[in-house]
């Protein structure tokens, strides 16, 4: 539909006899724009123009269904952010605001009398905030998250529609993923974690069997998928406001009622295997900025029961994140945002927890008896990882290394024998550990027993390639000394020849196990030796 009539009937509405003849001509816009989220660069001025109408229209008394007409127009308009301006001002925000029934006095808010209206005005607002700095510094003025706050906190009472509820939610995460200072004010003076735990014990039915422990049914029918799409913009909101550190009493009992809840939702499933995917990838990363020190609620579950090897504690729940971990690695696509969450929360969970880092080693390290392949060739959850650590994004292969560098408690030794020195070169260069030892991290003294069929090919092993090689027929073994030597100098050549012309830069390994230019590196060998032999 031509933009031109559009706008022509918006900005001539003059009569109330009108307004049918607006939402005609808008619903029929709104009917061929529906899926549009690329426009015309030409006819920016007029969106420009659509929009400062349907303001203008909006802040009249017309009746409910022109002004759903009119928000569903602006929030198709509202897709492309160089059109905002007449929206984004303290006015076109407050009319959004209002017909969204989130302006009221003190800690209220209008009742909800149309909630189709009041859906599209939450979708505006929502669409607006995140296309427009200048909606986004204005939310604060005008009490935005305080309404919405207020709203929310009748989810629980009277309840809300599905889309109320939901595009609330959206609306509040947008407020505390863009703004700053609103998002200080969410947790503070609006006590909005509070909320949202009690949002999601309704949403998820929560049922407390211990202070900080939930009853999970795991027989239960998925949770419906309404319930779950509110619940995941309940948890993108809680990783927003737990960014930040909690320092006193209240805030660590949040974290441990919040660790709690997590391990309820990992341990739950919903209708469709993605939907739950979905759900348990939020969930992890909300975890990932629980202290470590609060982890310890995830397996302290003493009505499910525990493993008597792992000091009586339940590890249901570290088994859904490994398996997690091993879903996504098979994807083989979007391995940063995909693996770095859930890589993060098992590492610290397993520096940190003696029985977490026991179990995870157990699945992923078990002791070796074929070594007959490389490590990083096979279908198992170690050799997985070890691809990992070649991967060509660094932060993949980095976290991965560390993880299994965790798993054998930081031992250089005990990481070469799982890996092999080639795979595990990057990491040890970057923690300075070329030259052998152990990181930083504290752990127990019990070491790891090898199999027997391990000791027996053991001295056989390649180390750099971490596995028994067939034997090789030496390409020397026929030559004189005096063809060797030659065959040694030509050598020694080629490699200066590359390095006078920086093709390659000979590197060696200084004291404190970090790489340096070879000159660099025999030099600081020689002043310590010379330091060393001096009275």
């Amino acid at each position: 539909m031509d933009l031109s009539a559009v706008l022509s009937k918006v900005e001539h509405r003059r009569e109330s006899s009108n307004e049918e003849e607006i939402e005609s001509v808008l619903r029929e816009y709104n009917r061929e724009n529906s899926r549009t989220f690329n426009f015309d660069p030409k006819e920016e001025e007029k969106r420009k123009k659509l929009c400062e109408g349907l303001v203008r229209i909006l802040e009249k008394d017309v009746r409910a269904s022109c002004q759903t007409v009119c928000l569903e127009t602006l929030r198709i308009l509202s897709r492309d952010k160089k059109v905002l301006g007449p929206v984004a001002t303290k006015q076109g925000m407050l009319v959004l605001a209002q017909l969204a029934a989130l302006q009221g006095t003190g800690e209220s808010v209008p009742e909800i009398l149309e909630v189709g209206l009041v859906v599209e005005a939450l979708k505006c607002l929502c669409n607006v905030i995140f296309n427009s700095v200048a909606a986004q510094q204005l939310s604060a003025e005008i009490n935005l998250a305080s309404g919405l706050c207020a709203r929310l906190r009748m989810y629980t009472g009277q309840g809300l529609s599905h889309e109320v509820a939901l595009f609330s939610l959206r609306l509040l995460f947008l407020l505390s993923a863009l703004c700053t200072d609103v998002r200080s004010l969410l947790r503070q003076e609006l006590k909005a974690v509070d909320l949202l735990i009690e949002i999601l014990e309704h949403i998820l039915s929560v049922k407390w069997v211990g202070k900080y422990e939930v009853a999970t049914d795991l027989e239960a029918p998925p949770l419906p998928l309404e319930d779950n799409e509110r619940a995941m913009e309940a948890l993108k909101t809680l990783f927003n406001l737990t960014l930040s550190d909690f320092n006193d009493e209240d805030g660590a009992h949040q974290l441990r009622l919040i660790t709690a809840m997590m391990r309820h939702v990992l341990m739950i499933k919903t209708q469709t295997e993605d939907k739950t995917e979905e759900l348990h990838s939020h969930a992890i990363n909300l975890l990932s900025n629980i202290p470590v020190l609060y982890l310890e609620v995830m397996i302290s579950v003493q009505s499910q029961g525990g493993i008597e090897e792992y000091s009586g504690k339940n590890m249901d729940v570290i088994q859904v994140l490994m398996d997690f971990m091993v879903k996504r690695i098979d994807k083989g696509s979007n391995f940063k945002e995909g693996l770095t969450p859930v890589f993060s929360l098992m590492t610290e969970s397993a520096r940190h927890h003696r029985d977490i880092r026991k179990y995870l080693k157990a699945q992923v390290l078990p002791p070796l008896k074929d070594v007959k392949n490389r490590p990083e060739v096979g279908t198992t959850i170690r050799n997985k990882l070890v691809r990992l650590m070649t991967h060509v994004d660094t932060g993949v292969k980095q976290s991965a290394a560390e993880f299994l560098f965790v798993l054998c408690k930081e031992s250089v030794d005990n990481l070469l024998k799982y890996t092999g020195y080639g795979n595990a070169a990057g990491l040890l260069a970057a923690r300075g550990l070329l030259a052998g030892g152990r990181g930083g991290g504290q752990y127990s003294e019990d070491e790891d027993s090898d199999t027997e069929e391990y000791k027996s090919v053991k001295p056989f092993i390649n180390p750099i390639t971490g596995h028994v090689e067939e034997p090789m027929p030496n390409p020397i073994e026929e030559m004189t000394e005096e063809q060797k030597e030659y065959e040694a100098l030509k050598l020694v050549n080629m490699f200066d020849q590359l390095s006078r012309q920086q093709i390659i830069q000979p590197m060696g390994v200084k004291q404190d196990g970090t790489i340096a230019p070879l000159a660099e590196a025999i030099s600081q060998c020689s002043m310590e030796s010379c330091s060393s032999d001096s009275d």
